[in-house]
């Protein structure tokens, strides 16, 4: 029973430190938005070369290299096909930003098959500080880009660290249930492959093609190629 509430509170503080990796990203995320304050279609380029930047040299190789191919790439034509779905009830409902809640939900799903792991190694004390410092590093990119992602849509920076507490109580509720419940490796590989899909689809449909006609072709690849540098600089400090 005292193991059992151990384990409990160490989920909480686990999830308290993925806020603090996200909150970490999103500071940066802020600097660069007074850097482009009088460019939203910057910001969005930028967040969107990032996120391409995300999935090409960490997300997809990483995702390969654990789960089977064909879990995965189902599991992107799922998240194709959600995205759709969903952006057409957005749309439909006149939601304000539908990419940011998009980009949000594939975030969230992104981190189930990870939570669900480090709640099956969580009883494992060899492995609590390099957990601690693995989780802290690999999610500072992605605070940094759903923060951006926020910003460039017009949210208020103190919505951001709402954001931010949604992301980590989920983090922590799927560590909980890692304890005891242990995720199929194949359905984990079709979560993954389904954030992917998501991720993918809004960050090309929603933050690179949709600011074409609001830039010149120059400002546009400047953006979008400083956001893949930047992700590729993030990379490269968490290797």
């Amino acid at each position: 029973m005292m193991r059992r509430g151990i384990l409990q509170v160490s989920a909480m503080i686990l999830g308290g430190f993925l806020f603090f990796s996200v909150s970490i990203g999103g500071a940066i995320a802020w600097i660069f938005s007074k850097l482009f304050q009088h460019t939203t279609q910057g910001l969005s380029l930028l967040c969107g070369g990032f996120l391409v930047g995300l999935l090409v040299l960490d997300i997809i190789p990483s995702s390969f290299q654990i789960y089977q191919s064909f879990g995965i790439i189902l599991g992107i034509f799922i998240g194709y096909f959600i995205f759709q779905l969903l952006d057409t009830v957005f749309h439909a409902s006149h939601a304000q930003n539908p990419s940011v809640s998009l980009l949000t939900l594939a975030m969230i799903i992104h981190t189930i098959p990870i939570s669900l792991t480090v709640g099956n190694l969580l009883g494992n004390a060899a492995l609590s500080i390099s957990l601690t410092a693995s989780i802290i590093l690999h999610h500072v990119p992605e605070g940094f880009a759903l923060s951006t992602a926020l910003i460039a849509q017009g949210e208020r920076l103190w919505r951001l660290f709402i954001y931010f507490f949604i992301f980590s109580i989920f983090f922590s509720i799927f560590i909980w249930f890692g304890q005891y419940w242990a995720l199929p490796e194949k359905a984990q590989g079709i979560l993954m492959g389904i954030s992917i899909g998501l991720i993918a689809t809004a960050s090309i449909s929603e933050f690179i093609l949709h600011q074409l006609k609001y830039v010149s072709f120059k400002s546009f690849f400047m953006y979008l190629i400083l956001g893949y540098l930047l992700s590729y600089i993030f990379h490269t400090l968490v290797e």
